[in-house]
């Protein structure tokens, strides 16, 4: 049977080598991509409680009609 403290050591290993070839985003890239993912957010929010709000609008019109 394998060493499980073998397998471990190597996965760290390898996982440093690869996380040190990535390219990290620099402090000025991070926040305007924080903004960008906040705005985009909150846009989709509006959108989804303003269709919301008039699905319900439409629904409740044509069920009074039925009452």
């Amino acid at each position: 049977m394998a060493n499980p403290f073998r397998t471990v050591r190597i996965f760290a290993s390898e996982l440093v080598g690869e996380l040190q070839k990535a390219s990290w985003p620099t402090r000025g890239e991070l926040k305007d991509s924080t903004i960008v993912v906040i705005v985009a957010c909150l846009l989709l929010g509006l959108f989804t409680s303003i269709s919301d709000w008039s699905l319900y609008q439409v629904v409740d019109m044509f069920t009074s009609w039925v009452s």
